[in-house]
């Protein structure tokens, strides 16, 4: 589900309704949710929760959005 976080973070979708649909899956299907500011209803709920952390970027050196790449 990617970039759900950030749905949820402008009130796209409501954070129980996620919550309801995650409980109702099956046992053996694995998800996989993607954004930043995720609640933490959600974070409660997941098994595995990782943030990643721009620590270097060439935008910093100057090079701009380049086409096929960034948009």
């Amino acid at each position: 589900m990617d970039e759900l976080s950030i749905a949820l973070y402008y009130k796209l979708l409501q954070v129980q309704e996620v919550l309801d649909i995650l409980d109702r899956r099956k046992e053996h299907v694995e998800v996989v949710i993607t954004g930043r500011y995720a609640p933490k209803e959600l974070i409660d709920k997941a098994d595995l929760v990782t943030e990643m952390v721009e620590v270097k970027h060439y935008y910093q050196q100057g090079v701009k959005a380049r086409k096929g790449i960034e948009y």
